[in-house]
């Protein structure tokens, strides 16, 4: 217990923010005045602070195994301090790629991306409402000027995918994973496309539903209750996005993925493709515990690829990449405001989730959640993670097709429509889906 004692000092001593250490016994280890007590309840995962294992670390505070007390991003500067190697560096050996891609084939079916998705997006829609938008987009916001807030940077983000896919009205236009509606009603609304989504989460499939009948969107607005696989349309659409959903495919489905995008997009047609990506090029998840620490308790059978392999799928179904935007440090702030949000309404959060579920189970989310968001947020900060928007075309073989000779799709090759042309964002002042 000495040499431990000393270890900890010396791992304390050296972090950003004063931290201390308070033992099962009382015995407390580190500065008297602190901005971060950890009060440990078990001496288990005593090791895996001296060892730097966040990610387990953090298992044991759900668990009730520790206590945090200050603020979570104090927590989590000294987290990434803690940390004695670079978690999206290395290269796996080939027997743990062959396990990778096994397990992933094994996580991916039908019934188990149901189960999966349901866990996280199923577990309280009144939870979610209490800290992200009320527009309930879940991704990344978009920035596009600095006094934005959350709501107008969500409202920015959407639009911004509306222009870079160039929609018209009357267009069909799908939503691979829409969400909570928020992509779909602003591409119904202000582009006046005819849009259709897909989901596998049964409460936000309600929650859309209701917002359509509550906003007269029947002719033109539609969402189904499917797995992306398994959408047979009666023709192509016209254009395609697919906004944090392909974490979800895992890496050995890619293919497939690519494939049945191609498939649902007319030739000549656009997709837009924004998801979380890997900060390394071999590494499905960040190190020192903490995928496995979201893969436990956040996403279930979530996996990150690296964007070179995700646009090297899409190649080889047979789309074009044409446009490929990083909004890394978007994604960091976005979940800051989702973090801070949270973290001033604990006590209401406490009390959703004891009432879905039970008091200790409730507890249990809370303390993963709270690890999780700002967790995450600084894995963006420190680019263990990215976040990319991939725009691709389906090309349709005609020379002659398209603004420019060759383009063999609607794409031209040029960015300035995105900023110059179509509706300008309106601020979050405009109408919202009212709450249900």
């Amino acid at each position: 217990m000495k040499q431990l004692i000393h270890t900890l000092e010396g791992r304390l001593e050296p972090l950003p923010v004063s931290v201390a250490v308070e033992l099962p016994s009382g015995q407390r280890v580190g500065k008297s005045s602190t901005q971060v007590l950890l009060r440990f309840r078990s001496l288990a995962p005593l090791a895996a602070l001296a060892a730097g294992h966040i990610g387990t670390l953090g298992a044991a505070v759900v668990e009730g195994q520790v206590e945090l007390e200050g603020r979570v991003r104090d927590i989590m500067r000294a987290a990434s301090a803690l940390l004695q190697s670079d978690p999206v560096r290395g290269t796996p050996s080939w027997w743990s790629q062959i396990m990778a891609r096994t397990r992933s084939m094994a996580l991916h079916t039908l019934t188990r991306d149901a189960e999966q998705v349901q866990f996280h997006y199923d577990l309280s829609d009144d939870f979610y409402a209490l800290w992200l938008d009320p527009r309930r987009v879940y991704s990344c916001a978009y920035y596009r000027e600095p006094g934005m807030d959350l709501a107008q940077a969500q409202e920015a983000k959407l639009d911004h995918i509306c222009r870079k896919l160039q929609l018209h009205p009357g267009e069909r236009f799908l939503d691979i994973g829409a969400g909570w509606g928020g992509l779909l009603l602003w591409a119904a609304e202000h582009y006046g496309v005819k849009a259709h989504g897909i989901t596998l989460s049964r409460n936000q499939h309600a929650y859309v539903n209701q917002l359509i009948q509550q906003r007269g969107l029947q002719d033109r607005m539609h969402i189904e209750l499917c797995d992306y696989r398994e959408l047979q349309p009666d023709k192509a659409f016209d254009k395609i996005a697919s906004v944090g959903m392909f974490e979800h495919v895992g890496q050995a489905h890619m293919p497939e993925y690519g494939d049945t995008v191609c498939r649902l997009l007319k030739p000549g047609g656009m997709a837009l493709i924004h998801g979380i990506t890997a900060g390394g090029v071999n590494n499905v998840a960040v190190g020192a515990g903490m995928g496995e620490f979201i893969d436990r308790y956040i996403f279930p059978g979530g996996e990150l690829l690296h964007v070179s392999k995700v646009l090297q799928a899409l190649s080889q179904s047979g789309l074009e990449m044409v446009d490929t935007e990083n909004l890394r440090p978007h994604y960091a702030r976005t979940l800051w405001a989702w973090s801070d949000a949270l973290e001033a309404q604990l006590p209401q959060a406490e009390r959703i989730l004891a009432a879905q579920t039970d008091a200790e189970r409730g507890a249990r989310a809370l303390r993963a959640y709270r690890l999780y968001l700002a967790g995450c947020a600084m894995g963006f900060e420190r680019g263990w993670i990215a976040l990319h928007q991939m725009l691709v075309t389906h090309p349709d073989g005609q020379l002659s097709s398209g603004p420019m000779v060759g383009a063999q799709s609607a794409y031209p090759f040029n960015r300035e429509y995105i900023y110059t042309q179509g509706v300008s964002c309106p601020t979050s002042s405009n109408p919202v889906p009212p709450p249900i």
